[in-house]
C-alpha cells in the first residue's frame, strides 16, 4: 500500500530523516514509536503530502505522491485522511462543517448528502446528535473523535494518527484505541499511527517500527518488538532512563 524509499529531510542543519524505508502492507496497522522530536510526524507529513522530501520516493499504490500537483493532489489526498495530535478542528465552523470539510471544498457532492455522511461518520465514533455543536463546547475526547468522524468521512484508504492519544486520560485514551481498531475492522483501511505510548501501540498495532536517528531501526510484532535484543529498543520500550540511547544523547 505504502512504499517509502531512501527518504532524507532537512530542517536548516537539522537531518530529520536519513534514507529512511519503511513498507506498509495493505489493511495493517503500523505502528510508529520514537522518541520526541525524532521524526514521526515528519513522516506523516511526507506519507499526506504537505512536506516535500530533499530525497526519496513516497509511494501509495505504485503513484509517486510528489508526482501530483493543484487538483490531482487534493483528489488523491481524499484516498487519505488524517487525525492531527491536537484534532485540528476549525474552531469558526460546527462540528457538521468540520467533519464534512473535505466534501465540501473538494468535491461536487451535494450538500444533503455530505449531511447525511457527517451523521452516519459521527456515529460510528460515537458521537451523534452533536453537528450543531461548536469545537469550543466539546471536551478532549470529543475533540479528537470529532477529528477521526473528519479523517474517515471520505472513506480514505488510508488513515494516518498523529499522537491520537496525547493529551487523554486513560480511559479517554483506551476509547480512542479501540476506536482505531473499529475503523480498521469495520473499514478495512490501512492505518499508520505515530505514538510514544505503547499502551496504545501494542493494543492496536499489527507491527511496530521504531523510528531513531532518521530510520527505521526495528520492526516487527508487537511480541517481537516486547522481547526484542535490539538495545534501543528495549530501552525505548521498558522506558529506562539508562542505555544507549540516553548514553548516546540521541
Amino acid at each position: 500500500m505504502i512504499q517509502i524509499q531512501g527518504l532524507h529531510k532537512w530542517f536548516g542543519m537539522n537531518h530529520v530523516l536519513q534514507g529512511l524505508d519503511l513498507d506498509i502492507q495493505n489493511g495493517e496497522t503500523l505502528v510508529i514509536i520514537g522518541r520526541s522530536g525524532c521524526g514521526k510526524s515528519v513522516l506523516l507529513k511526507h506519507i499526506v503530502g504537505i512536506l516535500e522530501p530533499d530525497e526519496g520516493k513516497v509511494l501509495i499504490e505504485g503513484t509517486d505522491v510528489f508526482s501530483l500537483s493543484g487538483n490531482d493532489l487534493d483528489q488523491f489526498r481524499l484516498h487519505l485522511g488524517m487525525l492531527f495530535q491536537s484534532a485540528a478542528l476549525f474552531d469558526s465552523l460546527t462540528v457538521r462543517e468540520n467533519v464534512g470539510f473535505s466534501l465540501y471544498e473538494h468535491t461536487n457532492v451535494k450538500g444533503h448528502d455530505i449531511e447525511e455522511k457527517v451523521r452516519e461518520k459521527l456515529g460510528l465514533v460515537g458521537l451523534r446528535g452533536i453537528e450543531d455543536l461548536m469545537p469550543s463546547e466539546l471536551s478532549g475526547g470529543m475533540r479528537k473523535r470529532v477529528g477521526l468522524a473528519r479523517a474517515i468521512c471520505t472513506e480514505p484508504k488510508i488513515i494516518l494518527y498523529d499522537e491520537p492519544t496525547t493529551g487523554l486520560d486513560p480511559i479517554n485514551a483506551d476509547v480512542i484505541n479501540d476506536l482505531i481498531l473499529r475503523m480498521q475492522e469495520r473499514l478495512k483501511v490501512t492505518s499508520v499511527v505515530v505514538t510514544h505510548d505503547m499502551t496504545s501501540a501494542y493494543k492496536v498495532g499489527n507491527r511496530i517500527a521504531m523510528l531513531y536517528q532518521g530510520k527505521i531501526i526495528g520492526i516487527g510484532t508487537p511480541d517481537e518488538i516486547k522481547n526484542t535484543n535490539n538495545p534501543i529498543i528495549r530501552q525505548f520500550v521498558s522506558g529506562s532512563a539508562k542505555g544507549p540511547i540516553t548514553d548516546q544523547k540521541g
